[in-house]
């Protein structure tokens, strides 16, 4: 390796660790630092999940402290930076760009009333397009409405309402902007068009968020800021380096497992879990539903997410397997990890457990509650822990089927990210679910070699996104499907876990009536 070929300084924010990278060309990450958050988020009253932003900023300096003093000699090398964020968490900001009061994540399940006058032809057009129940989980669901209703005096103070992403790039910058592409949540932008919607939108009024409360949109490739002098002091790092805009996490894990194709479906089985389908003609990937600018120019995501996803993982652990504890620690392993060698002892199909994977609201069945049928005095702890797995991936192969019929094309593969892609058991039953061919990459630190190679295309070191993948992103093992296992898993899911929720979906608009989250 030459001492000058070029490096990219990625920073990846997740929902439980951060990761600073330098990326060069070839896809080979030279160095890397994890941070562990502790904690990840903190709850003042049950469902809610918050944390201060200045302790990301605060865990960054740390890692970049780390990074730089054990890569001396490779920092002449970095060519530029880009930033990648959880999403859909807000922070508001006072006149002196200041934190109001605690950002409050994606996680968190509080819901406002949502009072505030909304325009009866509006309510009335999405009535009549069957999105009544969709608009008011959206405007239940926005954190502005539920600060302005029970924190009116932190509304008072409120001077510009950004996202996680926007903060945190501005105290590496000094600059109050962020991509179009790391917006993903509720927010009133127009993703089609990668900007603000106008003050009377029909969709942007749904937010409640004055337009003079936002700040400057970049498209992806282009200068957010320099990392400031002041940053550069406190960790190390040359001065000039210019920070660029990529896009969301999920959307840097699409590029990083090279899936840019209509074709090609990306999987990430994270603490949410998606599947997302990239096309450069922007199709909804469910009616009224939109997608998402990818964290390269000309290019969407069509995204079908369960929201708490391989979260229920860790759920599952914590309440049912804490005796396995001790032997994970002996083994120095996580739970999961232990539960994850034991799949192959359960059939496929979980005999016959079916699980409905609901464990928060979506936008498409904002009444859903998850839901498990078929016990029996058969079924053990490991068939439960299977069944969540298989039901994620039911509920994935649901969404990329409303993915294909708006796109017209047919998905030919998967590529597989995220925590849950490091078992071959989870890939298995995942390439058994969809009948498809299930495919891994080089490194499992997908969002980081997905922004670098964004942020590699905007420098100018490739010529096109396709060329970067290419050389970068790299299938090591395949998962094809069994077929026995296919038969059984398509029996379950057409005849079984298709029926589910329009058969109880009455019956979870009573539980949500009787639990009052609405």
């Amino acid at each position: 390796m030459e001492n000058n070929s070029p490096l990219i300084l990625t920073i990846d924010f997740g929902t439980q660790s951060l990761r600073t990278a330098l990326v060069n060309k070839q896809g080979v990450i030279e160095a890397l630092v994890k941070r562990k958050y502790d904690p990840p988020y903190f709850s003042k009253e049950k469902g809610y999940a918050e944390q201060d932003p200045d302790f990301y900023y605060d865990n960054l300096i740390v890692c970049l402290k780390e990074l730089v003093s054990e890569n001396q000699d490779k920092l002449n090398r970095i060519k530029g930076s880009t930033i990648a964020t959880f999403r859909d968490s807000s922070v508001q900001l006072d006149e002196d760009l200041k934190p109001v009061r605690n950002s409050i994540l994606w996680l968190d399940q509080r819901m406002a009333k949502a009072s505030e006058h909304y325009p009866t032809l509006y309510r009335l057009i999405f009535r009549l397009v069957g999105m009544g129940e969709t608009i008011k989980l959206n405007r239940s669901r926005t954190m502005a409405h539920w600060i302005k209703e029970n924190e009116p005096e932190n509304w008072a103070k409120t001077h510009k309402y950004v996202n996680i992403s926007t903060y945190l790039s501005y105290k590496l910058t000094n600059q109050l902007t962020d991509s179009a592409a790391s917006l993903t949540g509720h927010y009133p932008i127009d993703f089609k068009h990668r900007k603000w919607y106008g003050e009377n939108a029909l969709k942007g009024v749904i937010f409640g968020i004055p337009k003079k409360m936002l700040f400057d949109l970049k498209q992806p490739g282009e200068v957010l800021g320099e990392i400031s002098r002041e940053i550069c002091k406190k960790t190390g790092l040359p001065q000039g380096i210019r920070l660029y805009a990529s896009g969301s996490d999920k959307a840097c894990e699409t590029i990083g497992l090279g899936a840019l194709d209509k074709t090609i479906g990306a999987i990430s089985y994270g603490t949410a879990s998606t599947i997302e389908v990239s096309n450069k003609k922007y199709h909804e990937p469910e009616p009224f539903l939109p997608a998402y600018p990818a964290a390269v120019p000309g290019w969407y995501n069509m995204e079908v997410q369960v929201y708490r996803g391989y979260w229920m993982l860790s759920w599952f652990s914590k309440n049912f397997a804490s005796e396995l504890i001790d032997e994970s620690r002996i083994q120095s392993m996580a739970v999961e990890e232990i539960l994850n060698k034991r799949l192959s002892n359960i059939p496929p199909g979980s005999d016959g457990l079916v699980l409905q994977p609901y464990w928060g609201p979506g936008l498409r069945r904002p009444l859903a509650k998850g839901g498990i049928i078929g016990f029996s005095d058969i079924h053990t702890r490991e068939h439960l822990y299977r069944a969540i797995i298989e039901g994620i991936a039911y509920a994935l192969k649901e969404g990329l089927e409303s993915i294909e019929k708006s796109q017209r094309c047919k998905v030919k593969e998967l590529r597989i990210s995220g925590g849950g892609s490091q078992s071959d058991a989870i890939c298995q039953i995942t390439a058994d679910i969809f009948n498809l061919p299930v495919s891994r990459v080089q490194t499992y630190e997908t969002t980081s070699l997905g922004a670098a190679i964004a942020t590699f295309v905007a420098i100018g070191e490739y010529k096109t996104v396709e060329e970067a993948m290419a050389a970068m992103s790299h299938k090591t093992q395949t998962f094809v499907p069994n077929k026995d296992a296919v038969s059984q898993y398509e029996d379950l899911y057409r005849k079984v876990y298709l029926k589910m929720y329009p058969q109880l979906k009455d019956v979870y608009r009573d539980l949500n009536k009787f639990t009052k989250r609405y």
